[in-house]
């Protein structure tokens, strides 16, 4: 059994140490808004805050995450009334929208760090990718973010 804290919840979750936590907040917590993409920790859907920082869980063991908080999509805001979520609607950001919950999360980090980030801040930080190429407009919605 490994215990972990996701969204402010203690769990209990019966997965061998080397599981990637991935799985175990898809599969044993039913959290899908923590997407599948490369496996490899490139592409950034995966990623969730652990501690506060992005991380991506294709790689990260559930045996690593144990005793850290743990925050996905679902437990950002229960009805999207983040700041980042706001701005990411109001600039329209996503298109097929797979990558969204990783870079709503990976913002939502780098704002807590850089409360008014230049554009080369936003570039340096926002490394998940987007095949659909929203760069633009997640650039916005981050400016916007830091605004309100």
């Amino acid at each position: 059994m490994i215990s972990i804290r996701v969204n402010g919840k203690q769990h209990e979750v019966d997965a061998e140490a080397d599981t990637p936590l991935l799985w175990v907040l898809r599969d044993e917590l039913n959290l899908t808004g923590t997407k599948f993409g490369c496996g490899i920790g490139l592409c950034g859907a995966c990623t969730v805050l652990l501690d506060g920082a992005p991380m991506r869980t294709c790689v990260l063991t559930a045996a690593a995450a144990a005793g850290k908080s743990i925050t996905t999509i679902e437990g950002l805001s229960k009805d999207r009334s983040h700041p980042v979520q706001q701005a990411w609607i109001a600039e329209s950001v996503p298109q097929c929208g797979y990558c969204q919950s990783g870079m709503i999360l990976t913002a939502v980090a780098l704002l807590e760090k850089t409360p008014h980030p230049s554009d080369a801040d936003i570039d340096a930080a926002m490394t998940n990718i987007c095949r659909c190429g929203t760069y633009n407009r997640i650039r916005k919605a981050i400016h916007r973010a830091a605004r309100a």
